[in-house]
């Protein structure tokens, strides 16, 4: 079993990785939404950029959903055995309410990407693909919000904890 303190140093680094991919999103989005200003009408040639960009924010995606499985897994299993045994009841207890969110955030990458890849395939009309990438970039956004919250709930339960059980190991 790893060090809990080196598992809490590393799973507060992962949340800063985390962090700054989930804001590389805006980049991605703010291009799909400058692509729908200037397009005018759909045409083979002016989808091009648009399916570049939006290919980008799917393989943003999928590096987000890849890293946070891992990240969420580590926190489900290994953290919460190391709060369970070295943090104690209240602390073990604070981590479970923050897992319940994991899957409603897992569930928000899973549309986002689904919704991305909706909007790659084209053979939507134009107001319609206009509708749906101003609603995708409102719900990654809102999901980006949603994860940045989570983190800081968990930062500060985890700094917590860091104290905690270097309190209760120098005992």
């Amino acid at each position: 079993m790893e060090d809990p303190i080196s598992l809490i140093d590393r799973i507060i680094e992962d949340h800063k990785q985390i962090m700054k991919e989930t804001r590389a999103l805006e980049h991605d989005l703010d291009a799909i939404l400058e692509l729908e200003k200037a397009a005018g009408d759909f045409e083979p040639a002016s989808l091009d950029p648009a399916r570049q960009s939006l290919q980008r924010l799917r393989d943003s995606l999928d590096r987000i959903d890849r890293d946070l499985d891992a990240h969420f897994k580590r926190e489900e299993n290994a953290l919460l055995r190391v709060l369970e045994d070295h943090g104690g009841r209240t602390l073990a207890s604070a981590l479970h309410s923050l897992l319940v969110e994991h899957q409603e955030l897992r569930d928000r990458i899973a549309k986002s990407k689904q919704d991305a890849s909706e909007l790659t395939l084209g053979g939507i009309p134009r107001e319609v693909w206009e509708g749906k990438a101003r609603g995708v970039s409102v719900y990654i956004n809102h999901t980006r919000k949603l994860l940045e919250a989570h983190a800081r709930s968990e930062h500060e339960l985890l700094q917590t904890a860091r104290k905690d059980i270097r309190a209760r190991m120098q005992n």
